[in-house]
């Protein structure tokens, strides 16, 4: 078993990967509550591959890792397995995101009893043509329910703005359209490909004791180690940006601004990078910075503004998310802000104050058991170690901020994506 310790936050991790090749973590914590999370490393970008020993290229229906997310709880028996550990006190979930798709559950009491049932199902997938038919109605509905959403609207907006070509710009869920494509075969296809035990990780956290935690794991581990590789196959993306504005009405009482800029530099150290956008973010519009001042007292804006850089292996970009009744003038003023910093450079005093709060939110991340481990597995699938946030930090000096801001903050690959409420006059 490997440890690493984190002196600045004073945390082990305990990592050990099975003789089937699957990698278990583990973040004991003093606290009641146990989290646990099982993941696949395959997600909504994933729809095009080679198989183990196949020759001939497969392509999956958009929205398939989703889909498969959902009927995996279905069991043999007729049994839901999400029934079930709920049933028993425990509060089970499971999400798809681009790369990964993950089951997990959390509980004060119960554990080992809900683990029974948990690595039972995420084992065993059991796939019918009726089970599948009974779903997809379901699933019908939740396509409809996201297009509903302001946020996800804008946010899915913002990506085909940037990317012509990426897979990142494919709902999660699909379309009706796709997921019509579905069947048994298609999901068995799936599973067989990605959920294997070398393309998977369980991270748990909690009041755990590593080895006897692990142990209890190997007992009831059956998936077996598959010869071979899975070779993803990803489309090839342009630098530029694929259009620079989109618009749209949605049934809302106050519009919304994502600014995003596209990073094409993907070799580089994303993790500083993230770092080093966080406290960009802070003394660009942070909740004390002169621009969020101006805007708030005036009353063009009323809540803080979001700022997030988004990576993975295959993207990356940054996020500057406002609500706001004037748009125009709020996109100028962070324009204007951005240039001023660039112009300028960045003042001593405001500088490592956003550091120390930037500092301080990543230490209180670890305060919460879901947040280290869904943190960890995230981290994971980008070839990424949690603690390696903290070991860049002190890396970070304001001369590498200022090159990120001057490198990434670039008209030229700046996108904007506005929903305003339906029949809203133009400013």
């Amino acid at each position: 078993m490997q440890i690493i310790e984190n002196s600045k936050i004073k945390e082990k991790l305990y990592i050990e990967k099975l003789s089937n090749g699957l990698t278990v973590m583990v973040l004991p914590k003093k606290t009641r509550k146990k989290y646990i999370v099982w993941s696949a490393n395959v997600g909504s970008i994933d729809n095009k591959f080679y198989a183990p020993g196949e020759e001939e290229l497969t392509v999956l229906p958009d929205g398939i890792a989703h889909y498969l997310e959902h009927k995996l709880f279905e069991q043999k028996n007729g049994t839901n397995s999400l029934d079930i550990l709920t049933s028993i006190g425990v509060e089970a979930n499971a999400y798809t995101t681009n790369d990964h798709t993950a089951y997990l559950y959390e509980c004060t009491d119960n554990f080992d009893e809900a683990l029974d049932e948990f690595m039972d199902y995420v084992q065993n997938p059991y796939f019918t043509d009726e089970n599948i038919e009974k779903e997809r109605g379901i699933i019908e509905q939740e396509i409809m329910m996201y297009g509903d959403y302001p946020e996800w609207s804008i946010y899915m907006n913002a990506m085909k703005c940037m990317y012509k070509d990426n897979e990142i710009n494919i709902d999660v869920a699909g379309t009706k359209e796709t997921i019509s494509k579905i069947d048994k075969d298609k999901l068995y296809k799936l599973y067989n490909s990605f959920y294997r035990p070398e393309n998977m990780i369980i991270v748990l956290s909690g009041d755990f004791i590593p080895e006897e935690i692990i142990e209890k794991i190997k007992q009831r581990i059956k998936l077996k180690s598959i010869k071979g590789e899975t070779k993803r196959i990803y489309n090839k993306e342009q630098d530029n940006v694929n259009q620079k504005f989109i618009e749209k009405e949605m049934n809302i009482s106050m519009p919304s601004v994502l600014i995003a800029y596209k990073d094409t530099d993907l070799t580089s150290n994303k993790v500083k990078k993230y770092i080093a956008i966080d406290i960009l973010g802070t003394l660009i519009i942070g909740k004390s910075s002169r621009l969020f001042k101006e805007l708030y007292e005036s009353g063009k804006i009323f809540s803080t503004p979001t700022v997030s850089y988004e990576f993975s292996k295959t993207f990356a970009h940054i996020l500057i998310e406002v609500q706001t009744n004037f748009v125009h003038d709020v996109i100028n003023g962070i324009d204007e802000q951005i240039q001023f910093l660039k112009d300028n450079g960045l003042d001593n005093e405001s500088f490592e104050r956003a550091k120390k709060k930037v500092y301080g939110d990543m230490v209180k991340d670890y305060n919460d058991v879901s947040n280290i481990a869904t943190g960890i597995v995230t981290d994971y699938f980008r070839e990424i170690n949690s603690f390696d946030y903290f070991e860049e930090f002190n890396s970070l000096n304001k001369e590498y901020v200022e090159k990120v801001l001057q490198d990434l903050f670039i008209e030229d690959k700046k996108v904007i994506s506005v929903i305003k409420p339906i029949n809203e006059k133009k400013e």
